[in-house]
């Protein structure tokens, strides 16, 4: 009774905004219907999950995230705090180029993973900024979705395919793309004539101890952004871009959490993993470049 309640009540959540939609596989407007799926004109029809989430993508993906990655992630988020210098500068940068003239507007969190940056950022900027905020988040693994849907509600939780996102034009007022990969030409289409882009991007310090611990490789040790920023720039008008920097000291607990989070394990002997991960407490470096855009149609 509880999961069927929960799909109803995201249903019904969705249903305000269903306009924002469009079919993944023909494009056109969708409803929903009863409170039970998405369906388009053409009658392709897309079932909400027992978690409250709508899975629209056209295909099965493959994915190495698993729902146990997405929960400790979710865990080293909100109970590690270990990104909410992060969050509060997004949402700073929210405020500061759209809410001084809005009342009401859409967020899109693509490759949101598990939620967690979508919601805070959204509940900084409502509690502080603005009454009213949509959050949306898409993500190809359906994992990442469960665990969002499950944790958050008020939000449009969604599978949803980078490269065939299911939304109609200039839809969203901010589009965040936080250490994800990025599909520019669907930012563009996406956002609003005034809207921004948010990506976040690391930099060479980020997670600097745990890439000494597990690499001997030098060039495994250090990391460059340089390609990434000059996409970027040549795919948006230039706003702004900042660097963050800050260390943080995590527990056992947190330290345990960013091994079964992070993909930079998979690429290293298990014996390193576990020297690592046997560590009472250690130093942790955030380092990230902040690109703010503007569209380019």
């Amino acid at each position: 009774m509880l999961q069927k309640n929960k799909r109803i009540k995201s249903a019904k959540y969705v249903s305000n905004f269903e306009n924002i939609f469009a079919c993944p596989i023909c494009k056109s407007s969708m409803k929903v219907i009863d409170f039970k799926c998405l369906i388009c004109s053409n009658h392709h029809t897309f079932d909400f999950a027992k978690q409250g989430y709508v899975n629209l993508t056209t295909h099965s993906p493959n994915s190495r995230y698993s729902k146990s990655l997405f929960e400790a992630r979710r865990k080293f988020i909100t109970e590690g705090e270990f990104f909410k210098p992060l969050n509060n500068a997004i949402a700073k940068i929210i405020n500061e180029h759209l809410l001084k003239t809005k009342d009401i507007f859409s967020v899109l969190d693509t490759g949101c993973g598990e939620g967690s940056h979508l919601s805070n950022i959204c509940d900084i900027v409502q509690t502080d900024f603005s009454d009213s905020v949509v959050g949306v988040g898409i993500d190809i693994s359906k994992e990442g979705i469960m665990v969002a849907s499950k944790n958050y509600s008020n939000k449009i939780w969604a599978v949803a395919d980078l490269a065939n996102t299911p939304f109609k034009n200039t839809q969203f007022d901010v589009i965040l793309n936080i250490l994800s990969p990025s599909n520019y030409a669907e930012f563009n289409r996406l956002l609003k004539s005034n809207g921004i882009v948010i990506k976040i991007v690391p930099q060479s310090g980020y997670l600097k101890e745990l890439r000494e611990n597990l690499f001997l490789e030098t060039e495994k040790q250090n990391h460059s952004n340089a390609r990434t920023v000059e996409r970027f720039n040549q795919s948006f008008q230039y706003v702004e871009r900042s660097r963050l920097s800050y260390t943080i000291n995590l527990n056992k607990t947190s330290i345990e959490w960013l091994v079964q989070m992070t993909p930079l394990t998979w690429s290293t002997t298990s014996e390193r993993v576990k020297s690592f991960k046997n560590k009472d407490s250690a130093h942790m470096t955030v380092d990230l470049d902040i690109l703010v855009g503007r569209n380019t149609i």
